[in-house]
């Protein structure tokens, strides 16, 4: 047996052991995954614009206008009009001076970390933040520390230190805003408050509070009354709330213009599709034109958190469209998402090293495309196990 097999052998035992479902439909409440039909509760199609007939309409017109792909990175030949246009959009819904396509959140998130610090510098990141987000911090040339989750102190006391040690050197916290596995909110106030006092960058990733939080959608540093002045850098992807693909950061035009000649995964990459971009735009217009949506979301995540407590269930505090149901370990986890699909529902089982030891969950999430009568399924579901 080769090394790979025997650490893959590893994994199966352990229950951390990952597969693939091959999805044949859009995304949707009722999909088509292995040829079979399911009420899915496992999609970060918070709105239900991935498939919305004007958000599909926008891109076919955006093909035929610009073809499929982009040619080339945003400055070589791939930044079209309709990119452009997206970019004042984005900039405009989330009040700052100017925004920046990334190709993914992921891409996003490790070119801004690494483009804002150098040796000599310092990291703080919430210990529960997303890969994409730790990666960045971990492969960059900076001094990387993590603060204990959503405790300010914590890290109040990290940068004190840190400005004990070196004044001159730039200081970047950086923070979810709302935890993609637990589905709380940071603190986002104080957040912003400390780092103005102890003279630090703050960047917050919005990827799952935009569209869904603030007014008609402008995220959750919008919800919380935060400018531009208060947290210079925001990043927010387009392949959740909105439907698309791609993610974006916003700030000052100080801050965009260095991205353009800093962040490798904006400089060295091939641009979003600009049908992408023309359908993102219709989405955008959709946070306002069907804003019943966000407040429907709200409802359904009221009705589920009342069923599951009267279920007793081990039901994490959140107050989002994540709502995770704590298990414990891997392996019981992965039994109850099983038993769950037996009987129609798909909802995914988080374990291990996505989430700490112990802490194994089943991730629900909810669209405002799904129904009461879909939550009542669920639960239905859940009250069976």
């Amino acid at each position: 047996m080769s090394v790979l097999s025997q650490k893959l052998a590893i994994k199966k035992k352990q229950g951390l052991y990952r597969t693939r479902r091959v999805l044949s439909s859009p995304q949707q409440p009722m999909v088509t995954v292995d040829g079979a039909n399911y009420l899915a509760f496992c999609s970060n199609d918070y709105l239900g614009l991935a498939n919305h007939p004007r958000v599909v309409a926008a891109f076919k017109r955006a093909a035929d206008q610009y073809g499929v792909g982009s040619g080339a990175s945003h400055l070589v030949l791939g930044h079209s009009k309709v990119h452009h246009q997206l970019e004042d959009a984005l900039a405009e819904k989330v009040g700052r001076d100017r925004a920046l396509l990334f190709s993914s959140g992921y891409m996003a998130n490790v070119g801004v970390i690494n483009a804002l610090v150098d040796s000599g510098d310092t990291v703080f990141e919430d210990k529960l933040n997303h890969a994409s987000l730790l990666d960045g911090g971990l492969i960059s040339k900076a001094k990387f520390q993590r603060y204990l989750h959503n405790d300010i102190e914590n890290l109040r006391g990290k940068l004190s230190v840190d400005n004990e040690k070196a004044t001159e050197n730039t200081k970047l916290v950086v923070t979810d805003s709302v935890f993609s596995m637990d589905g709380d909110i940071a603190p986002l106030t104080d957040l912003s408050s400390i780092c103005q006092q102890q003279d630090a960058m703050l960047m917050v990733d919005d990827a799952h509070g935009f569209g869904v939080m603030g007014d008609k959608g402008a995220g959750a540093l919008s919800a919380s009354g935060l400018t531009q002045d208060n947290v210079p850098v925001l990043m927010a992807t387009l392949g959740k709330a909105l439907g698309t693909a791609g993610a974006f950061v916003a700030g000052s035009d100080e801050l965009i213009e260095f991205l353009i000649q800093e962040a490798r995964t904006y400089i060295y990459t091939t641009a979003l599709p600009p049908a992408i971009a023309a359908a993102t735009l219709e989405s955008l217009q959709l946070l306002v034109d069907e804003d019943w949506r966000q407040d429907k979301l709200q409802q359904l995540i009221q009705r589920f958190r009342c069923g599951a407590q009267s279920l007793g269930l081990d039901l994490m505090a959140s107050s989002t469209a994540i709502q995770p149901v704590l298990v414990g370990e891997p392996e019981k986890a992965l039994a109850m998402s099983q038993k769950l699909q037996e009987r129609g529902l798909l909802v995914t089982a988080i374990r291990p090293p996505t989430v700490p030891k112990g802490t194994a969950r089943l991730r629900v999430t909810l669209s405002a495309s799904h129904s009461e009568e879909n939550i009542d399924q669920l639960l239905d579901g859940f009250s069976n196990l």
